[in-house]
């Protein structure tokens, strides 16, 4: 049986706690604690250094860059609900000063000291997913390797040649079955043609597709992605009506003596571009560039996007040419920005020109095409398919003002599901502006 307390016991449990901070007590009081350990000093310097020199170098100037494949996320809107608090990561990781020079060191470090290509971790879409159900991928062995591995953003083949990691991603993983895909494409044809308008759809082959002599003899997803890629250009073009660049593509390869897509770019050069403005005005008035005359201009430089994806910017030559729609006057001519918001080109007639009023949905393929359109058209207004994501509204109503309506798409987009056209309540919009201002 245990003894009662004395009274000097009962009178240490019951005093009062000190009216002091325990840091602040004499060492040798039993309720001492330091404020500050050693290691918690450390991690105080740590956390100020990790959190204040972001803060410190955006006040001296330094401003973060677009130096992977996207433009910067924008600070989420605090109207967006949750979506505020999901889209701080993003944003906060694009705005980090520095971030395109730890990148490159990471990868210095990666090749220099362990031999090896850094892991880049997995690819985000290039562009906002469209609403819609998973498909079933064609293989589901190479589903269950893709998310174990996590795919990378850039896949390095052979003979310094580079490939976006989306082309097989999403391939292999799309956000839309194919069905849908097509059955929308198949829709928007409708709404566009049920208003009196011509419509021309035009796929931007993946330079996966085009020049996959370099790609890895084995790599992730290269089973489903083929037989992906195989079933969408049959009904692409079998059932939605695409125009087929690819043999215009290969035939400018042949000429050139080379792909006509970048070493370390996933896009294709001035002279894909060229090829797909011959197809497009082909395809609204049949002939009419036969006097069309291309001859080498300048030679300009452009950052390779893919090599940007790995923290090293080397600008590459790109071989740009003149255009003279009746074989002699020159048409092309250089067009300035992205065109996010809706930019118009516009040339008096001429032989070799297309009369016809366009209005074209397009991505950033078509910035090597922008020149030629310029001077193969003599009225056309270009929009940016991320504009059509953000305002749909606002994309049919340039798409009204015109007498044809052109959308260009990079295959990765429509086979992954991800093009903001694909979306029903686009396509709904877009078909009624159309419907109030039908033509002939």
């Amino acid at each position: 049986m245990p003894e009662p307390e004395t009274d000097a016991e009962r009178t240490v449990v019951l005093a009062p706690l000190p009216p002091v901070h325990e840091a602040w007590l004499p060492t040798e009081h039993p309720l001492y604690r330091p404020r500050h350990s050693s290691r918690q000093r450390t991690a105080l310097v740590c956390a100020l250094i990790f959190f204040c020199a972001p803060v410190l170098a955006l006040g001296l100037g330094v401003r973060p860059a677009e130096f992977e494949n996207h433009r910067l996320a924008s600070f989420p809107s605090v109207a967006s609900g949750w979506g505020f608090f999901t889209g701080l990561p993003q944003w906060a990781t694009d705005h980090l000063p520095f971030r395109e020079s730890a990148v490159s060191a990471a990868d210095g470090i990666s090749r220099g000291v362990f031999r090896e290509p850094p892991r880049l971790g997995e690819q985000p879409p290039p562009q906002s997913p469209v609403a819609g159900p998973i498909a079933p991928s064609p293989s589901e062995r190479d589903r269950d390797e893709l998310r174990a591995a996590g795919f990378p953003k850039v896949i390095e083949g052979a003979e310094g040649w580079l490939y976006l990691g989306y082309d097989v991603l999403g391939a292999c993983l799309p956000e839309r079955q194919l069905d849908d895909v097509i059955a929308s494409l198949e829709r928007l044809r409708a709404v566009v043609e049920d208003s009196g308008r011509q419509f021309v759809f035009v796929v931007a082959p993946d330079k996966t597709t085009m020049v996959p002599q370099y790609l890895p003899g084995r790599y992730v997803g290269s089973e489903c992605a083929k037989q992906a890629r195989e079933e969408f250009w049959r009904r692409a073009v079998g059932t939605a009506g695409a125009v087929d660049l690819r043999p215009a593509l290969e035939l400018a390869a042949v000429r050139r003596g080379a792909p006509v897509y970048g070493r370390a770019d996933t896009h294709w050069t001035y002279e894909g571009g060229l090829a797909m403005t011959r197809a497009v005005a082909e395809a609204v008035r049949p002939g009419v560039t036969a006097a069309w005359r291309a001859t080498p201009a300048a030679v300009v430089k452009r950052p390779a996007d893919l090599l940007l994806l790995t923290g090293r910017r080397v600008e590459y030559p790109l071989q740009t040419y003149d255009l003279a729609t009746d074989g002699t006057t020159i048409r092309s001519r250089p067009v300035p920005g992205d065109f996010r918001t809706p930019t118009k080109l516009s040339q008096p007639a001429g032989k070799g020109v297309v009369a016809a009023k366009a209005g074209m949905i397009a991505d950033s393929f078509t910035l090597f095409a922008a020149p030629y359109l310029a001077g193969g058209f003599g009225e056309l207004t270009l929009l940016h398919v991320d504009a059509v994501g953000a305002d749909p509204r606002a994309a049919a109503a340039m798409l009204a003002e015109s007498e044809v309506v052109v959308f260009q798409a990079v295959e990765r987009s429509l086979i992954g599901g991800i093009n903001p056209m694909l979306s029903p309540q686009a396509i709904s919009i877009i078909g009624a502006e159309l419907a109030k201002r039908p033509v002939g």
